[in-house]
């Protein structure tokens, strides 16, 4: 009977562990960038393949001749440009993504223990899209710019890797040329962020 009632006071939500957040969801996105970027880089030298003129053949067929040139022309390895980026960015995305997805939360809640709504949950996850813009941006950048440089015939390699792109686009213009994009990327982070708080982050 004690038991049981204890059960039914208990709060309605458990508070999370910021540390062990931060960690599983750092390692978590780390392992993402490692499976996932192969194609990511597939992905965008498709998208940014010169157009063939008329009576040429485009640069790539698809998918799986895009992978086959990568590696024959650079090896495995070419696949993986431009992943020191995320990867380096990860684990602040993830640990800012989360901060601020508690501060959504605790901005609407009325007490400890409530529990949000679904629309408030949606308010929430746009936070944690927000916070999460100021890191990912530069980091989406510098990583498009290592893997499309160097591509078709005659391409140039501006980039030796992601301080030395990082350093020539503030060189060329400051933090606005850093932060290309962001209004962009904070659209779409801050409309799937919003889904996502229904699936992973309540």
């Amino acid at each position: 009977m004690a038991s049981a009632q204890k059960t039914d006071n208990a709060p309605a939500e458990r508070k999370a562990n910021p540390f062990k957040s931060f960690i599983t969801g750092g390692f978590g996105g780390i392992c993402n960038v490692l499976s996932g970027h192969p194609l990511d880089t597939i992905k965008v030298r498709l998208q940014t393949m010169p157009r063939p003129a008329p009576g040429e053949k485009p640069l790539y067929s698809g998918t799986l001749d895009c992978a086959t040139k990568t590696i024959r022309n650079e090896g495995v390895r070419g696949l993986y440009k431009g992943m020191s980026a995320p990867l380096t960015g990860v684990a602040p995305i993830f640990a800012m993504c989360f901060a601020g997805y508690a501060l959504g939360k605790r901005l609407q809640q009325r007490g400890e223990d409530s529990k949000l709504t679904y629309p408030q949950i949606f308010v929430a996850g746009s936070f944690s899209g927000l916070f999460s813009t100021f890191i990912m941006a530069p980091g989406e950048r510098i990583k498009v710019l290592l893997q499309t440089q160097g591509i078709g015939p005659g391409g140039e390699k501006k980039y030796t890797g992601m301080i030395d792109c990082a350093g020539k686009l503030y060189k060329e213009g400051g933090l606005r040329s850093v932060f290309k994009g962001s209004c962009a990327t904070m659209l779409r982070v801050v409309v799937v962020y919003s889904s996502f708080g229904f699936t992973i982050l309540q």
